[in-house]
C-alpha cells in the first residue's frame, strides 16, 4: 500500500512540474497592430512660436493585441508624406494609448522630418508597438497623413569664410565656423546686415572672401561676378577690401552686396562734445567693441542723454529704445549719470548689437 501511495505522490508530482513548466515557457504573439484613429487624416496644423506651450493635437490609437495580456510599448514614427518611413523622426513614446503634441513638440517634429519653415508640408504618422525593453514582437498602426506649417524663431544668417580671419580675429582662414556672419531682418528676408573687421588689405581674386548660406560649402556659395561693382553670382569670384571696420550688407535675392567702411563715436548733451562734437570710440579686435572712457553728465532719457552714430553722420546711428541696452536704428537718446564711464558698443552679433556703461 506504502509503494502506491509513494506511485501515486511521485505520478503527481512529475504532472504538476510538467504543468507548470508548460505554463512558465507560454509563447506571446502578436495578433494585430494598434489602430490610430485621431487625428483624422488631412487635418491641417498651422503653427506659430506665440502658442508653443499650448497643445496641438492628442494622438489617439486603440491597443495592440497580444495574444497574453501584457504591457505594451508604443513609438510614434514620423516621416515625410510618400517616402514609405525611409527616413524616421521620433515624435515620442508612450505605455498609454495616447500622446499629447504641444506646438513646440508637433513643430520640432516637422521641421526634423525636412519641412521648410511657413510652408505647409505633408507627415506620414504611424504608431510602432513593441513587448520589452528590446522591442520584440513589433506590430504597425496604419498611417494617417496631416499637413503642417511649421515655424522658425531662428534668424536666417550669410556666413563670410576668407583669408582676413586669422589676422582679424575670426579664427582659421576660410573656416565658417568662426567667420564674420550677417543676419537677415527675419526669416523669409533676404536682406543681410552685419559689421566686420578687416585687419589686412585681401586683393581679389587670389584672396578676400565669400558668402555662404551655411557654416559649410555643401549650399549655396555668393562671390563677385567678376566686375566688382558689388554684383554677386554663384559661386563667384572672392571679394577683395582694403583693411578697416565695416557695415557688410548682401541680397541674396536681389544679387548685390556693398561695404561701407565705417568709424564710431558717441555724441549727445550727456557727453563733452554735446550734440555738436563727436567723442571717438576706438576698434578693439579682441573684443571685437568700440571702447571709449569719458565723463557724462547726468541726463535724462529720451529728450536728453546721449547717442551712438558713424562716420560723423546722422545717416546711421543707434539709440535704446525702451532703455533695455539693445539697440536700434534712430532710437531714443541714452539716459546718464554723471561719471567717468568705459564706454562699450558690440557690433559682434549681427542685428543683435549692445551697449555698456561701466562706472571706473
Amino acid at each position: 500500500m506504502k509503494k502506491i501511495l509513494k506511485i501515486s505522490s511521485l505520478a503527481f508530482l512529475l504532472i504538476a512540474g510538467v504543468a507548470c513548466e508548460n505554463d512558465d515557457q507560454r509563447i506571446i504573439q502578436a495578433e494585430g497592430g494598434p489602430e490610430l484613429i485621431s487625428p483624422a487624416i488631412g487635418t491641417e496644423f498651422v503653427l506659430a512660436p506665440e502658442n508653443a506651450a499650448s497643445e496641438a493635437t492628442t494622438l489617439v490609437w486603440n491597443h495592440a493585441d497580444y495574444s497574453q495580456q501584457t504591457a505594451v510599448n508604443y513609438d510614434i514614427e514620423v516621416a515625410l508624406a510618400g517616402t514609405e518611413f525611409a527616413t524616421i523622426v521620433s515624435g515620442g513614446s508612450t505605455n498609454n494609448r495616447f500622446y499629447v503634441w504641444s506646438v513646440e513638440a508637433l513643430n520640432t517634429v516637422a521641421l526634423d522630418a525636412g519641412l521648410t519653415p511657413y510652408t505647409a508640408g505633408d507627415l506620414d504618422i504611424r504608431v510602432k508597438a513593441s513587448l520589452g525593453a528590446n522591442d520584440v514582437l513589433e506590430s504597425y498602426s496604419n498611417t494617417i497623413t496631416i499637413t503642417v506649417t511649421p515655424y522658425t524663431t531662428e534668424t536666417p544668417k550669410l556666413w563670410m569664410p576668407g583669408s582676413y580671419q586669422s589676422d582679424s580675429g575670426y579664427g582659421n582662414n576660410w573656416t565658417q565656423s568662426t567667420a564674420a556672419t550677417l543676419a537677415s531682418e527675419g526669416f523669409g528676408n533676404t536682406n543681410f546686415e552685419g559689421y566686420v573687421y578687416f585687419a589686412s588689405a585681401q586683393a581679389a581674386p587670389n584672396d578676400g572672401f565669400k558668402f555662404t548660406d551655411a557654416p559649410d560649402w555643401n549650399n549655396g556659395i555668393y562671390g563677385d561676378d567678376g566686375t566688382f561693382s558689388g554684383t554677386l553670382t554663384s559661386p563667384g569670384d572672392n571679394i577683395g577690401v582694403t583693411p578697416g571696420y565695416y557695415r557688410v550688407t548682401a541680397n541674396t535675392t536681389a544679387l548685390t552686396y556693398n561695404l561701407t567702411p565705417m568709424t564710431w563715436a558717441i555724441i549727445g548733451n550727456a557727453t563733452v562734445g554735446g550734440w555738436s562734437t563727436d567723442t571717438p570710440m576706438t576698434y578693439n579686435p579682441t573684443t571685437k567693441k568700440w571702447f571709449v572712457i569719458t565723463t557724462l553728465s547726468a541726463q535724462t532719457a529720451p529728450t536728453d542723454g546721449m547717442k551712438f552714430r558713424a562716420n560723423g553722420s546722422w545717416d546711421v546711428n543707434l539709440g535704446d529704445s525702451g532703455a533695455d541696452g539693445t539697440m536700434e536704428y534712430s532710437g531714443d537718446n541714452i539716459g546718464t549719470s554723471a561719471g567717468t564711464y568705459l564706454i562699450e558698443l558690440d557690433l559682434s552679433n549681427p542685428r543683435q548689437y549692445t551697449y555698456t556703461l561701466t562706472a571706473q
